[in-house]
C-alpha cells in the first residue's frame, strides 16, 4: 500500500504545484492558453489509450458506456451547480467582459451581448477547472491504484499523463481565481484539498482492487473518460483557443503526440 500511496501523491502533487505556479508569478493569457492546449492534447490521448481502451479490455462495452454517460452527466451537473454559486459571488462584472485588447469598461460593456469564454471563466473564479480536476482525478487515480494492485508496476504512461495534464488545469484555474479576486489562501486550500482527495483515491483503488470485478473497473474508467470529455469541450479547449489563439490546435496535437507516444513506448 505504501507504493500506491507514493505514486498516488506523486501524480496528484502536480495539482498543487500548478496552483502554486499560477500564484507566484503573473502568467500571460497566451502562455496559460498554450499550457492548457498541451494538457488538453495529453488528456485526449489518456482518454483514448489509457482509459477507454483499457476499460473496454477490462470490462467490455456496456460498463464503459454506462460509466461514460454517468461521468459526463455528473460533471455537467456539478458544473451547473458551480456556475449558479459563481453567479452569487461578489465579482466585479466589468472584469468579466473581454474585448479584443483586454477587459471592457462599463460603457463599452453595454455594447457587448455576451461575455467571452475567458470572461465567464473569470466570473466563475476558475472553479470549473477545479471541478473537472476533482471529478476526473478521483476515478483516474483509483484506476492507477487498481493497476498497481493487479500488476505491481506503475503505469508510466498513465502516471505521466495524469501529472502533465493536471498542471495546466490547476495553473489556469489558479490564475483565473486570482484575476477574479480570490485570495491566495483560498486558492491554495482548495487545491491542497483536491490534491489530498485524489491521492487518497489511489490508495482506495489499491485496497478495493481484490473485490472490484472487471466490469466495475471498466465502469470506473468510463466514468473518468466521460467527465474528462465534457470538461475538455465545455471548459478547457475553448479557453485554450481563446487565450492561445491559432496556435492552440498545433499545441494540442503536440500534447496528444507526447502522451500517445508514452502509451506505446512504456
Amino acid at each position: 500500500m505504501s507504493v500506491a500511496a507514493l505514486w498516488g501523491f506523486v501524480a496528484a502533487s502536480s495539482l498543487l504545484i500548478g496552483a502554486v505556479l499560477g500564484l507566484v508569478r503573473p502568467w500571460s493569457s497566451r502562455l496559460v492558453g498554450t499550457v492548457l492546449a498541451f494538457g488538453g492534447g495529453a488528456l485526449i490521448a489518456s482518454i483514448a489509450f489509457e482509459l477507454f481502451e483499457e476499460g473496454l479490455h477490462d470490462g467490455g462495452p456496456v460498463p464503459v458506456g454506462t460509466g461514460l454517460a454517468v461521468g459526463a452527466l455528473v460533471y455537467l451537473g456539478a458544473n451547473k451547480v458551480v456556475e449558479r454559486a459563481g453567479s452569487d459571488d461578489p465579482v466585479d462584472p466589468d472584469r468579466c467582459l473581454e474585448g479584443p485588447t483586454g477587459p471592457l469598461d462599463a460603457d463599452d460593456a453595454s455594447t457587448v451581448g455576451q461575455p467571452s469564454v475567458q470572461g465567464r471563466r473569470r466570473a466563475q473564479g476558475g472553479t470549473s477547472l477545479a471541478v473537472g480536476a476533482f471529478l476526473d482525478g478521483i476515478p483516474e487515480q483509483a484506476v492507477l491504484g487498481i493497476g498497481l494492485a493487479a500488476g505491481g508496476d506503475v503505469g508510466v504512461a498513465l502516471l505521466v499523463a495524469i501529472f502533465v495534464s493536471n498542471l495546466p488545469e490547476s495553473i489556469g484555474s489558479a490564475t483565473d481565481m486570482r484575476e477574479a479576486g480570490r485570495s491566495r489562501g483560498f486558492v491554495l486550500v482548495l487545491w491542497a484539498g483536491v490534491t489530498a482527495v485524489c491521492g487518497l483515491a489511489t490508495i482506495a483503488g489499491y485496497l478495493v482492487a481484490d473485490v472490484v470485478k472487471a466490469p466495475v473497473q471498466g465502469g470506473i474508467q468510463g466514468f473518468a473518460a466521460g467527465g474528462l470529455l465534457v470538461m475538455l469541450v465545455d471548459s478547457l479547449i475553448p479557453e485554450a483557443r481563446e487565450k492561445a489563439g491559432e496556435s492552440a490546435g498545433l499545441v494540442t496535437v503536440l500534447g496528444f503526440a507526447f502522451a500517445a507516444g508514452l502509451s506505446f513506448l512504456v
